[in-house]
């Protein structure tokens, strides 16, 4: 039975569903979901991540936890759980990076992906033969219990089923899919769950009348689960999303954020190829953040991608890159992707969300100025693309210009901070 099967014989008995579980349905149905048949990431998918773009993404990664490593004494085993690792592209540069730094932590680095698909390929590409490399765990959640490292993810958050609501003639109405005859519509009803109007009100929003928006009601389970399986270390976060105030705005943010890719086209039509586009919503970092607190997770940083991977040395990069007498060809592939990574309205607009658990309040790397500085950068490769990364001057993506100043890129101190509780 195909995801749009189920979600009709759903509504023939219920009458509807509500957009969430429309969603989980259209993405992770076990015949047919989206995510549980196909790798959707590259040119053969529906979109592209950083990892794709280039392998100085995970190199900065790499980076970043060993100095994790070093806030928390230099374990001997460093266990790095990435959840939605997906084909795992950023296992495989975090590991082949982390080559470079202290021989230390390279032995030490254990890398776990974890991910509902069930596909082949994870492991495609990875360093074989290696200890390092722990494998991978097929799962929705978080399975795991004593870890002492690191648990990031990348672009997991926004593939989350979300609520739909919106507010007509002063009312809250939840957004629900139905059946007109023979055809999938969307009606308004009442509020399945009283949680809705509770997260609005938690964050301090009020929607205006016509206005719609996406609510994550499963942040909270997702982050309790997360912190459980941390013993002592960090969770990283990065996704494309915004604070509350921000996220929820009537004037930016009117129709809400859900959007719908197929075959590298936006199309905004999540009613039509049920099971084979992608179906997404921004992340709400006011509440990801809240929750985390209460989980006991407390925040060590909030900042865009683009002054993130910056201040871990990707400015660096950048600059030393035209130093290696490349191929002309081969320079410009790695200037557009390193320039793809920190651009504005794109992945450089992307927010990474750093918390701890029993590590006390660090600086970190990627979220303070200075970052890891020169007596570790500077002895450093600049990572280049490897025939498993896009070419982006060269295949259907949108054009990079290489020519975008480098004080646009780089320059000023425009990371947001997450708000108090208060």
């Amino acid at each position: 039975m195909t995801p749009e099967a189920e979600i009709r014989r759903r509504i023939r008995k219920r009458g509807h569903v509500t957009f969430a579980q429309f969603m989980e349905l259209a993405l992770f149905w076990p015949q047919g979901g989206y995510y549980l048949t196909r790798d959707p990431v590259g040119a053969d998918g529906d979109y592209y991540t950083s990892p794709l773009v280039h392998p100085a993404f995970g190199a900065l990664i790499a980076v970043q936890l060993c100095q994790m490593w070093f806030l928390l004494d230099r374990p001997e085993v460093f266990t790095a759980v990435e959840l939605g690792a997906g084909a795992g592209r950023l296992a495989r540069d975090v590991r082949d990076y982390s080559r470079h730094l202290p021989a230390e932590f390279a032995q030490a680095l254990r890398y776990l992906c974890v991910d509902r698909w069930a596909g082949p390929g994870l492991d495609s590409g990875l360093p074989r033969g290696e200890e390092v490399l722990e494998g991978r765990i097929t799962a929705a959640g978080v399975p795991l219990r004593g870890v002492r490292g690191c648990i990031l993810s990348n672009e997991l958050l926004d593939a989350f089923p979300v609520h739909q609501v919106t507010v007509h003639q002063g009312s809250l109405q939840e957004v629900l899919v139905a059946l007109e005859g023979d055809t999938l519509v969307t009606t308004l009803g009442e509020p399945s769950t009283p949680r809705l109007a509770e997260r609005l009100r938690q964050v301090g929003v009020a929607l205006g009348e016509g206005q719609t928006a996406e609510i994550n009601l499963e942040l909270e389970t997702w982050t309790q689960e997360v912190s459980a399986a941390l013993d002592a270390g960090f969770v990283l976060t990065i996704d494309y999303g915004h604070l509350s105030p921000e996220l929820y705005s009537p004037e930016r943010r009117r129709r809400g954020t859900l959007v719908t890719y197929h075959r590298h086209a936006q199309t905004d039509a999540p009613l039509r190829n049920i099971g084979r586009q992608d179906i997404t919503a921004q992340v709400d970092f006011t509440t990801l953040d809240r929750a985390g607190r209460r989980a006991g997770l407390e925040p060590l940083g909030f900042a865009v991608q683009r002054q993130f991977l910056n201040r871990l040395g990707l400015d660096q990069f950048q600059r030393r890159l035209a130093a290696l007498d490349l191929p002309r060809r081969e320079f410009e592939a790695n200037h557009a992707a390193l320039v793809e990574l920190v651009r504005p309205g794109g992945l450089g607009d992307f927010k990474v969300l750093a918390q701890g658990k029993n590590v006390g309040q660090p600086n970190l790397w990627g979220f303070a100025p200075g970052g890891p500085g020169e007596a570790l950068l500077g002895g450093l490769p600049v990572p280049l693309l490897t025939p498993q990364h896009l070419r982006l001057l060269e295949g259907r993506y949108p054009q990079v210009d290489g020519e975008v100043a480098l004080e646009t890129l780089w320059g000023g101190d425009d990371a947001a901070e997450v708000g108090d509780e208060s």
